[in-house]
């Protein structure tokens, strides 16, 4: 990475630069005495009393003494777009993922959003805030803790980092007040046609505009299915459900889609340990597609857990690309 200008490292970044990606080296000095240098790129999201504090895409801060800089400059704020991957800004993707998992109430704060739905899953049951509280931060996270505090839920606010317009500064600031990072997961984007394109079994897949018990059985993040797992699951702008059936009326394999507008979002891909690598996965996700692109969509997206190799495998496979990074955080200190 190229910091110098005529041969000579230089910082060119100062705290007005506060806000933008920036790349930094620093350096230290190794258990020989010899001098060691560190890059970090990432947004800058302070610099105060003599310490830089940038937040990486992964969502991790990192302090930086200023008197260790020995060189910075601020750097585009997102990565080239891979060919092919369809142009969409953060906030674009943000709200039209916060509309397939659909919360069973809501209610403004500012241009934040507070959604819960008894619990079923951290993103119906998450602060959505894409804007201005209205409020000073404190205020705003005290309004939180109390919302869910009142429907013994944990407060979890929603936060995202990697991409132009992401939320890096907030990321830090929840973090100096005791919000702790739980979850990160990628969303990734791509062409849908790609994806109906794949040569699978699809004539094994089963789409219905409802879930069903089997259904239910199949589904993971549901042990004890209720009203308000239902409502999440079939909310959505176009929802649609698939099924391979298997023995003993456990589906072998399930998929959710939900078609907004260009937009096709999936969720819910799950395959029983006994019947993976078989392309039943391939095969749910061809047939979803192929179900949205009749309804006009063009565009692919998902959200999968940085952790997951072997769906994040799958997925490379299929072209989609990593947009941004989105987080969980949870108020972990006693008020």
């Amino acid at each position: 990475m190229e910091f110098t200008a005529g041969g000579r490292l230089e910082v060119r970044i100062t705290p007005s630069d506060v806000g933008k990606r920036v790349s930094v080296r620093r350096r230290a000095e190794a258990a020989d005495g010899s001098p060691e240098f560190t890059d970090t790129v990432g947004v800058l999201t302070s610099w105060t009393g003599g310490v830089l504090l940038i937040t990486r895409r992964t969502g991790e801060s990192v302090h930086i003494a200023e008197s260790s800089l020995v060189a910075g400059k601020v750097v585009p704020a997102a990565p080239a777009r891979r060919r092919g991957t369809p142009a969409a800004s953060f906030d674009e993707l943000a709200r039209v993922s916060a509309r397939a998992w659909q919360p069973v109430e809501s209610e403004p704060l500012g241009e934040w959003v507070l959604r819960a739905a008894s619990g079923f899953t951290r993103r119906a049951n998450s602060v959505l805030p894409l804007g201005d509280p209205g409020i000073p931060l404190d205020d705003a996270l005290g309004r939180v803790r109390s919302w869910y505090a009142e429907r013994g839920l944990p407060a979890y606010v929603q936060t995202a980092t990697g991409a132009e317009g992401t939320q890096e500064r907030l990321c830090a600031a929840l973090a100096e007040r005791g919000w702790e990072r739980e979850v990160t997961a990628e969303l990734r984007v791509g062409g849908l046609a790609p994806i109906g394109d794949l040569d699978a079994d699809v004539e094994r897949v089963r789409l219905g505009r409802s879930v069903d018990e089997p259904w239910l059985r199949r589904y993971q993040r549901s042990s004890v299915p209720g009203p308000h797992v239902l409502k999440v699951l079939g909310g959505g702008p176009s929802v649609w459900f698939a099924t391979i059936p298997g023995p003993s009326g456990v589906p072998a394999a399930i998929g959710r889609c939900v078609v907004d507008g260009r937009w096709a979002g999936f969720m819910a891909v799950e395959v029983d340990p006994v019947y993976r690598r078989q392309g039943l996965a391939t095969a749910v996700m061809a047939a979803l597609a192929r179900r949205a692109l009749d309804e006009g969509a063009s565009a692919a997206w998902l959200q999968v857990e940085s952790d997951n190799g072997g769906a994040l495998a799958l997925y490379e496979g299929m072209g989609l690309s990593v947009h941004h990074l989105y987080h969980h955080f949870r108020y972990s200190r006693s008020s």
